[in-house]
């Protein structure tokens, strides 16, 4: 194998000398070994490794522990137990696909309710129909929190009563709806509060897209803000890690 000094494989890889050592630190890559005068010596196998830490954490998704999933798929390469690191790989990728779908499946909810139109008899039920927050939550199996929470974010504008009470309608529900099914998900407040303003100015406008693009002007973009996009990618990274895993299986025959 090839030798590099701490600089020789920063510069290979992309990354600061320090990010080096604090891989090593962390135990993200074996520690090295040391030369008389203390140096560092790292070599071919390290290189590899770094490559596969910068694979694994190249997008932060955070759902359901897959971010740790991806730094125990690293911990298990850098003490060379390369066929734990590929098991893990591949339930990181199952979890990864099962989170897409639930992603997808929500987005179908959400046009299922749009595309919903009621009947006369619906519609004069839905008129008389009104229920308090307590009654609203239990409705819908949410926390009465979570409908304080989403109505502060500006999801929901909910009527009052006289005597300052909030009810909730059968169109504020069918809204509530959508709102669970796009947070069980892990969408973002921003992007759910994005798609449904979007939807408000034109019933026609385009769900997928609405809540997957953050506009220029928001300042801050979380992966949870793209979550469609960014489970793509990270499916992309799970594929990625194996292939990688093979290679480093083959540099230590």
């Amino acid at each position: 194998m090839n030798n590099y000094k701490t600089s020789e494989i920063a510069r290979l890889t992309g990354i600061h000398p320090n990010t080096v050592r604090l891989y090593e630190a962390l135990q993200l890559i074996p520690e090295a070994e040391r030369k008389a005068n203390g140096y560092r010596v790292f070599n071919d196998f390290h290189l590899e490794q770094i490559k596969l830490a910068r694979i694994a954490l190249k997008v932060e998704v955070l759902q359901n522990g897959l971010r740790k999933s991806a730094i125990e798929i690293i911990k298990a390469a850098a003490q060379k137990d390369l066929s734990k690191a590929e098991s893990l790989a591949h339930s990181y990728l199952d979890q990864v696909r099962k989170e897409r779908k639930n992603a997808e499946e929500a987005i179908d909810i959400v046009t299922q309710n749009l595309a919903f139109i009621p009947g006369k008899e619906d519609v004069q039920m839905e008129e008389s129909a009104l229920w308090n927050r307590k009654q609203t939550a239990e409705r819908l199996e949410v926390s009465m929190d979570s409908l304080r929470n989403w109505e502060m974010n500006g999801l929901l504008t909910v009527k009052r009563k006289r005597n300052g009470y909030r009810v909730y309608g059968s169109e504020d529900v069918r809204r509530l709806k959508i709102i669970k099914a796009l947070r069980c998900a892990n969408y973002s407040l921003a992007s759910i509060l994005r798609m449904l303003t979007a939807l408000s100015a034109n019933p026609k406008a385009d769900v997928y897209k609405e809540i997957n693009t953050p506009r220029r002007d928001e300042e801050i973009v979380s992966v949870c803000d793209e979550l469609l996009t960014s489970l793509g990618r990270a499916e992309a990274n799970g594929l990625e890690m194996l292939r990688q895993l093979e290679r480093m299986k083959r540099l230590l025959k």
